[in-house]
């Protein structure tokens, strides 16, 4: 028999309850690092080529659980007003608590359904949504709640599982179930069974192996493995039943966040036939053709818009000449021609992008008497031309604006 919404949320809420997710550590400082997809401004610059006019913006965060993510939000993004919201109250503790030790006075935590959302008043600049529609009993209902909090121009980031890289996550799941026969809801018996389980299966079998190689590390929290392999509901995706949940939401598809991942050329590259072949397909039939040669992918992170959103290309030379350039807030290892990236790539800067890099970032001594430089100001002080600028805007290692920053 088909479960009701309902019982559905009700048991996600007991196993969050029993089991809080994430169970990272609370820290009594601000949690170290970025993640670029957390940053208001990196966020708004990967989907529009642009800085945002504004850092005072509403944030949802939803489905919090115990607020690693509305930390982050909250930390990289102090002007910004954040609502996270989640189904389980001991959850929800945990967030509220995280946030106070590492001073974040910028979140509020509430109680809450996502199909419920309506409830909050207003709508949102920027909603963030990480591992919780494919829990969901109704996934479709749910981004659809969301849309409609979504303020016109606004961007919604989300997180959702791949059934390809997750098939033996899958089977394990469903042993598991069967194990437990009328134990399924008590999770601790779960996780019990499941520790079992991969005890006890050869070494050699490739669920074990799938384990070990994959996950065991971050599963020698009980929390961590109770939430891969006995949550009470799961829905993963492929790239169609995908776009179905994306066009479900009315909402622009904007990308994926990783895009490198969906390029052709790392894995046919070198056979220029099927290089034209695969470019007369669909970008969903090439999405499609990415995941079955390489079905190595565990979850889609992605950005959809509710237009109008804007864009800005930066063809134009005059344009970028007049543009306000910024070094990209998420770097680790400046100053320094050896960085990581947004994404934590490494980077070797170039003598003339280091110093085109230093140009626009003006020291803070001068901020508050003098304007923000244009591009072609920091041209004129390096050795940088415009097609350096468009690669390091492209590479995500600065921001452009139309406007000085305030």
């Amino acid at each position: 028999m088909k479960r009701s919404i309902e019982s559905v949320s009700q048991a996600v809420a007991q196993l969050y309850n029993t089991y809080p997710f994430p169970p990272e550590p609370l820290l009594d400082e601000p949690p170290p690092g970025y993640n670029w997809r957390w940053h208001w401004s990196a966020a708004h610059a990967f989907c529009t080529g642009m800085k945002p006019k504004t850092q005072a913006v509403r944030v949802l965060d939803a489905g919090c659980g115990t607020g690693v993510g509305t930390e982050y939000i909250a930390h990289l993004n102090p002007a910004a007003e954040i609502t996270a919201i989640d189904l389980s109250d001991r959850a929800l503790e945990t967030a509220r608590t995280r946030c106070q030790r590492s001073g974040a006075p910028n979140a509020t935590f509430q109680t809450l359904s996502i199909y419920d959302v309506e409830q909050i008043p207003g709508t949102f600049d920027w909603i963030n949504c990480v591992g919780v529609l494919h829990h969901l009993p109704d996934p479709h209902r749910g981004i659809q709640a969301l849309a409609d909090k979504l303020a016109p121009g606004g961007i919604f980031h989300i997180f959702v599982y791949a059934a390809l890289g997750r098939w033996e996550i899958t089977l394990m799941q469903a042993a598991i179930a069967l194990l437990q026969g009328d134990r399924q809801g008590d999770y601790t018996d779960g996780v019990q069974v499941g520790r079992q389980i991969f005890a006890n299966l050869p070494a050699n079998n490739r669920l074990r192996r799938r384990e070990e190689e994959r996950w065991a590390l971050e599963n020698q929290r009980d929390a961590n493995f109770a939430d891969m392999y006995v949550h009470p509901q799961e829905v993963d995706y492929t790239i169609p039943t995908l776009f179905d949940l994306i066009d479900a939401s009315g909402l622009e598809f904007v990308g994926f966040s990783n895009p490198r991942y969906w390029q052709i050329d790392r894995l046919i590259g070198q056979a220029p036939d099927l290089v034209r072949r695969a470019a007369s397909l669909s970008e969903r039939d090439r999405y499609r053709l990415i995941e079955l040669l390489d079905p190595e992918i565990t979850h889609y992170e992605f950005f959809l818009a509710k237009p109008p959103l804007p864009r800005q290309t930066w063809d134009d030379d005059e344009t970028l000449l007049r543009a306000y350039p910024e070094r990209h807030p998420c770097m680790q290892g400046w100053p320094s021609r050896s960085v990581f990236d947004y994404d934590y790539q490494f980077i070797e800067l170039t003598e003339a992008e280091y110093a085109f890099l230093k140009a626009c970032n003006r020291d803070a001594a001068d901020s508050s008497t003098s304007s923000p430089p244009t591009v072609a100001e920091c041209l004129a002080q390096t050795g940088l031309d415009l097609a350096g600028v468009r690669s390091l805007q492209h590479r995500q290692l600065i921001l452009l604006s139309n406007t000085p920053s305030p």
